[in-house]
């Protein structure tokens, strides 16, 4: 699927689920260099589906993904991340009793060089100071909104060349949930491209320069972010008017 030059993520035909049961039947998508592209869909559609096979975390049946120009479908998802991907899953999956510079050298598993290491905490400084100057802090002393800018710091240690993101508003405040896209845009322009999937639909059009609209595992609607929050049938079926 050639949406546009300099495609980072090409998914094909994705058609995967969990055991018996498929829950993709023909997906397709890509994310082209330094943008954000949001996937929207009710519940049940398979948005999560989508992430989860891209990441090496649920095996595919058929169709293929391709990752940095490489056929990359169903590989481990260790293998994923040394590639470059990085998955940030729903539900902010932090340990508390963890401190937050605890929680940055995990995610920097991948890295072996100290100087890499250094210039990856050197941007997380640049994104993130606050977190920077609360480096022995627990994250359960963290606020939910807190603990999400600690997820998302965490998994861009391994300096990725995509972030998938899955759910990144769940369960934050108003307050919180704007401070997120508003950290998304600036990871983004910072030449890191992103796919998200999200509930809070007109939110992550509105911040999304392309987005995919997934009904029951297949491909209902495509377009800029822009132009799919004006479309009639989008804002009907799935955006409450």
């Amino acid at each position: 699927m050639e949406r546009r030059e300099e495609n980072i993520l090409v998914i094909d035909g994705l058609v995967t689920g969990y055991g018996k049961m498929e829950i993709l039947h023909g997906v397709s998508l890509s994310v082209t260099k330094a943008e954000i592209v949001g996937l929207i869909g009710p519940n049940g559609a398979g948005k999560s589906t989508v992430l989860k096979a891209a990441a090496g975390l649920l095996r595919v049946n058929s169709g293929k993904v391709v990752f940095l120009d490489e056929e990359v479908t169903n590989t481990p998802a260790y293998q994923m991340v040394e590639k470059g991907m990085a998955f940030n899953p729903q539900g902010r999956v932090i340990f508390p009793d963890m401190t937050v510079q605890e929680h940055l050298d995990m995610g920097a598993w991948t890295i072996n060089d100290r100087k890499e290491k250094e210039k990856a905490l050197e941007r997380i400084e640049q994104l993130f100071p606050w977190l920077m100057e609360r480096k022995k802090r627990k994250a359960s002393q963290m606020s939910g909104g807190e603990q999400q800018m600690l997820s998302l710091a965490r998994a861009l240690m391994i300096q990725p060349k995509l972030l998938l993101l899955d759910e990144p508003s769940l369960g934050l405040s108003p307050k919180w949930v704007k401070t997120v896209f508003e950290k998304i845009v600036e990871i983004k322009n910072s030449g890191l491209p992103c796919l998200i999937v999200e509930q809070k639909a007109a939110m992550v059009l509105e911040y999304s320069d392309y987005g995919y609209v997934l009904e029951m595992g297949n491909n209902r609607f495509e377009g800029e972010g822009r132009e799919l929050l004006q479309n009639p049938d989008v804002r009907r079926l799935y955006l409450g008017g």
